[in-house]
């Protein structure tokens, strides 16, 4: 058996070389700090030469989003990245492609806000994530990457649950992840798919494949309200579908906890130190990392509320996750909320000290 290949690389840079392994069909984005490396790295591959994957640097992130749109409805495998500003002007065309029920890929490496804000690292996109962020009742699958090694990891699991539940999902990662350079193992060349397999595993798709009697339209439109009723009916059955079936997280030392931090990101990283910390002094804490950020591990984290004497939601933001957390915990539990804003990460030394607090 051959020894897996270890590379030193950006997680950017990890993001570009999973889509060209992966079998991804299309790229389509704009550049914009901290993200550029991902449309750089794929440039600088060149993948139209080996897979016939397209690249397209788009005239802005509102073109880059209705281009994946046409590609999803055509069944391909595409995606784009961008950054807070620029996901924020993507939202009318997740929204639409959420309603027309197509597949894409959508990488969000945030930075602080709101507006344009700084190029430093934050979390304060998860209520436009986790929420939807553009109009109308839907939902985005969303992964939190952790590592360099996640993010790579994250990119074939992201259009492998786009295409199963046919909905956009976003790898939600931020400036630190994408920036810090980590040992990582690319998955496998994964082939692209043939028009052939397109047509059998995209029925819903357009292709304009010859003798077709009515081609597929694909659009998000329904002007009469009992058949867009429906239809949002329909979404939300797969929504729960979707919750039942793909929730994702990773505890860390709970068996023995007395004080529960829940995080993800580089927030979660941030975590561990803090656990190793907080238990030299005697006190035992534990970790609850959501990977799915939707669907969120809710039925984990209420069962152990039940268990500890206090919960810490850990975030690089004003405190939006802490929200889902209370609504999850069904106990007395106090839940309180730590972060730093503005492109600040907290230190352990922080997070340690508001533990102790709990513990007063």
């Amino acid at each position: 058996m051959a020894e897996k290949e270890v590379t030193l690389m950006k997680g950017n840079e990890a993001i570009a070389h999973a889509a060209i392994r992966c079998g991804c069909d299309g790229y389509f984005g704009y550049p914009i700090t901290p993200q550029s490396e991902v449309l750089e790295t794929l440039a600088a591959e060149k993948p139209w030469e080996t897979t016939g994957m397209v690249v397209l640097q788009a005239e802005s992130e509102v073109a880059s989003i209705n281009m994946v749109y046409g590609g999803a409805a055509t069944g391909k495998r595409v995606m784009t990245s961008s950054s807070s500003p620029g996901i924020s002007l993507m939202q009318e065309g997740i929204s639409y492609m959420a309603g027309a029920e197509l597949p894409a890929l959508i990488v969000n490496v945030s930075r602080g806000g709101p507006g344009l804000g700084t190029i430093q690292p934050s979390q304060a996109d998860y209520f436009q994530t986790v929420k939807g962020g553009g109009h109308g009742d839907y939902r985005l699958i969303t992964l939190a990457p952790a590592s360099v090694q996640e993010m790579a990891d994250f990119v074939d699991l992201a259009f492998e649950l786009a295409f199963k539940y046919r909905n956009p999902a976003m790898i939600l990662s931020d400036g630190a992840i994408g920036q810090m350079m980590e040992k990582v193992v690319l998955p496998p060349f994964k082939p692209r798919r043939t028009t052939e397999e397109i047509a059998k595993e995209c029925p819903w798709a357009t292709t304009g494949r010859i003798g077709m009697r009515q081609p597929n339209i694909v659009t998000s439109l329904e002007l009469r309200s009992e058949e867009m009723e429906q239809n949002n009916l329909r979404i939300q059955a797969k929504y729960r579908e979707c919750e039942k079936n793909e929730v994702r997280y990773e505890e860390y030392m709970c068996d023995d906890a007395e004080y529960l931090i829940v995080a993800f990101g580089s927030a979660a990283r941030i975590a561990k130190k803090v656990i190793s910390i907080a238990r030299e002094q005697g006190i035992k804490v534990g970790l609850l990392r959501p990977i799915t950020l939707w669907p969120f591990p809710s039925k984990k984290i209420g069962e152990l509320g039940k268990k500890v004497k206090g919960i810490l939601s850990l975030e690089i933001n004003a405190g939006q996750m802490v929200e889902d957390i209370r609504l999850a915990v069904e106990c007395n539990v106090p839940v309180k909320w730590y972060g730093r804003l503005g492109g600040i990460i907290p230190e352990p030394e922080e997070v340690v000290a508001e533990i102790k607090k709990m513990t007063l």
